[in-house]
This record gives structure tokens, C-alpha cells and sequence, in this order.
């Protein structure tokens, strides 16, 4: 059974800085792409940044210059590094992850940016 666990989230002020994490379990033969998505209240979840087994990654234009993707593939984990955070920024975090050739999503950790 694969399974993709977040963590990480939380209350931070605007300006600060999160790191979230995203771990992959169960038996995983092939680990493709990994994603961070978000759904803040009442919008649908956009794709925040992806990067490639080959580390390429892309940002959604929101997030350029602030956030940072990164992965461990020793560990199955994705990291997204939130920097000069904004209120804009609050949201439900989700990591996805092609597993297997298989698409498998995270339960979503919630990151609230206020004062």
C-alpha cells in the first residue's frame, strides 16, 4: 500500500518562512514526479511546483522567486521551502506523486499566513 504523508504545516506571519515535507511509503518500485499543490477556501487546488526525477522543476507564477521544490530520493520525500510568506499563501498544501506510473495524493497539511 503506497502512501504519501505531509507535514510541516502550520500557523506562520506574513513574511516568515515553512518547510513542508512529504514522505512516500509502502513499495515503490518507481518514483516519478512529485508535486505540492493547494486549495485555499472556496477555490479549486492549483499546482504550486513539480519537480522531475531528473530534478527539473516548475512554479506556478505566484510562488517564483519564494518557494523552493526539492527532493531526497535516498528518502521518497519532497520538500517545498515557503519563504516571504503571504496572506495569499494560506491554503491546504497537498503533495502528489506519480508512484509506480500510478497517481497517488497526500491527506493535505494546512498553512495559515496571518498576524
Amino acid at each position: 500500500q503506497v502512501q504519501l504523508v505531509e507535514s510541516g504545516g502550520g500557523l506562520v506571519q506574513p513574511g516568515g518562512s515553512q518547510r513542508l515535507s512529504c514522505a512516500a511509503s509502502g513499495s515503490i518500485f518507481r518514483l516519478n514526479a512529485m508535486s505540492w499543490y493547494r486549495q485555499a477556501p472556496g477555490k479549486l487546488r492549483d499546482l504550486v511546483a513539480r519537480i522531475t526525477s531528473s530534478d527539473t522543476t516548475t512554479y506556478a507564477d505566484s510562488v517564483k522567486g519564494r518557494f523552493t521544490i526539492s527532493r531526497d530520493n535516498a528518502k521518497n520525500t519532497v520538500y517545498l521551502q515557503m519563504n516571504s510568506l503571504k496572506p495569499e499563501d494560506t491554503a491546504v498544501y497537498y503533495c502528489n506523486a506519480e508512484i509506480n506510473f500510478q497517481d497517488y495524493w497526500g491527506k493535505g497539511t494546512l498553512v495559515t499566513v496571518s498576524s
